[in-house]
Order: C-alpha cells, then structure tokens, then sequence
C-alpha cells in the first residue's frame, strides 16, 4: 500500500533534487546503521517525504556532507546527517514494512510477503522496542483493517479510517515538542492515509475484480461482474472527488504547519507530486510500482 507518495521530478530545481536524495540516502543508511543491511531494500518514497517532513520544523540547520555509499560504489552523493526525525523514519519503515509484508502472506498467501516478514522479524522487535506504545496502537488498528475487510465493508470512507488513523499515529512525531504542530502533523497523516488508501484501492481494482479480493470500492458501488473499464469509468468522477478533498485537506494543514526549511521540496510533493500521481492512476499510465525508490536513486 505504500510508494505514492513522490515529489514531482521535473518540476523540482536542481538543488531541491539533490537535497531530497539526500535525504533518502541519509534514511538508506540509517536503516543498514540501525537495522542490518537488508533492511535498506524496504525503503519506500512515503517514510522519505515523512523525514523531510518532521525536519521541516526543526529550526537547526541542515548538515550533510559528499560520500560513496554500497548501493552507489563510483559516484559520490550528497547524504543528509541523520537526526532524531530520520531516525525516528526509519523506525516507522521497518514497522510498517513488517506489517504490511505479514498482511501480503496472510491475505495473498504471498511467499515473498512471508519470507520478507521474517528476515525483518529482528528489525521489527528492535523498532517496535523503541516505540512500544505507538507500535501497539498502530497494531490494533491493523486488527480494525482486517475486521472491516472480513466484514466486506461496503462504504470506502469507513474502510479507509483504520489505514488513514495510522498514518496520523505515524506523522505524530514525539520528537516534536510543540503539541500544536503535532496535531497538525497527525491531520496531516491522516488525510494522506486515507488518500493512499482509496488511491491504492483504485489501483487494485482490476485485480481484486479477477480474484474476488476484497475492495471497498467494488463493494460500495456493487460491481456486479460486468466489464471492469466501464465499471471503473462510471465511478471515476466520484473517486477523484475523494481523493482531491482528502489531498485538500493535507494542502490545509501544510499551511498551518509553519515549516521553516525544506519548503521547495514539500511544496513539490504536496501541491504537484500527489495531484500528478492522483490523475496518473486514475487514468491508469501507471501504479505505485513506478515511484520506487530504486529509480530515484539510480
């Protein structure tokens, strides 16, 4: 469900590009630091724009410096000084990797999803350990997921509060001190929740249809079989407006947010990079596979 979230590349200027990739490179290396080499290939683009985020309050420069690093061996690149916010990313990735590979074997009987969940297993203890609480919440909400799923929920909004509720624990950052601000992130969060969401449904439609999967959308608007291209053209128009009202609101809190760096980067992403992956895969010129981070890096 994750690798939507993704700043819009032609539009970012130079400086911009390579300040991002700093941070993406900073949060590769605070994952193989912190958590084991392989835990560096469960790095996705949403966990980097969370680091940008919460490192957009803090008033203390940026530092950062030119090195060579496993996945890039000849070319040197500028890597952002990891922090207390990077670090604090690179837990949430690990904890919600995890989860999200446990889900793909229980759901899908996927083996990647069980072998990659257990050769996480010790990163996972270690990132829960450090976030007890948070992991806790975001794991009952998890079993609202599932419940819901079962149920075969026929309403996307009620499907999607659970995954939205999570990405608000997740933006909650208790390394911010300001309460304000981490209200602010926590809405924030959860309206890009609830877009990764509904966006993600969309994308699966087709295969949920082939397989009898699961899906909120085709529960709420009772697909009955039928052609799946003129099922999804008669739904379009109230999808999109869903899905702009919910990046609508992440546009409001940004503003309320008070960043004090990184303004060109997440400018990028909020108002261009999600409204551009929106309208890509509604009209199905691409999925989230595209935005992995293997092709930023590269």
């Amino acid at each position: 469900m994750f690798g939507y979230v993704e700043p819009d590349k032609p539009e970012l200027k130079i400086r911009e590009f390579e300040l991002f990739r700093g941070y993406y490179c900073s949060l590769c290396k605070t994952l193989g630091r912190s958590y084991g080499q392989i835990s560096r290939l469960s790095l996705n683009y949403d966990l980097t724009f969370l680091a940008v985020l919460l490192d957009s309050v803090n008033e203390e420069a940026t530092h950062g410096k030119v090195e060579r690093c496993i996945a890039h061996p000849v070319r040197k690149r500028y890597t952002v000084t990891s922090n207390r916010f990077v670090e604090y990313a690179a837990d949430m990735n690990i904890i919600l990797t995890y989860y999200n590979l446990k889900d793909k074997w229980s759901d899908e009987k996927n083996v990647l999803g069980a072998l990659g969940s257990a050769a996480l297993r010790r990163a996972f203890k270690k990132a829960a350990g450090r976030n007890r609480e948070k992991t806790e919440r975001i794991e009952g909400l998890l079993g609202e997921v599932d419940r819901l799923e079962k149920e075969k929920c026929a309403s996307i909004d009620e499907a999607a509060e659970p995954f939205a509720c999570i990405m608000r624990e997740v933006f909650r950052c208790p390394h911010v001190c300001d309460e304000k601000k981490r209200k602010v992130l926590g809405w924030l969060g959860y309206n890009i929740g609830k877009w990764i969401y509904i966006l993600d449904a969309w994308d699966d439609l087709e295969d949920d249809a082939k397989s009898g999967s699961y899906n909120a959308i085709l529960e709420q608007f009772r697909y009955d079989g039928g052609n799946i291209d003129e099922f999804k053209a008669g739904i379009r128009e109230r999808i999109d407006f869903s899905l702009t009202y919910s990046l609508s609101e992440c546009e409001k809190a940004y503003a309320l947010l008070g960043a004090v760096k990184n303004t060109g980067i997440i400018d990028n992403i909020i108002y261009s990079g999600l409204i551009v992956k929106t309208d890509k895969v509604l009209q199905g010129r691409c999925s989230k596979n595209e935005g992995s981070v293997q092709g930023f890096g590269g």
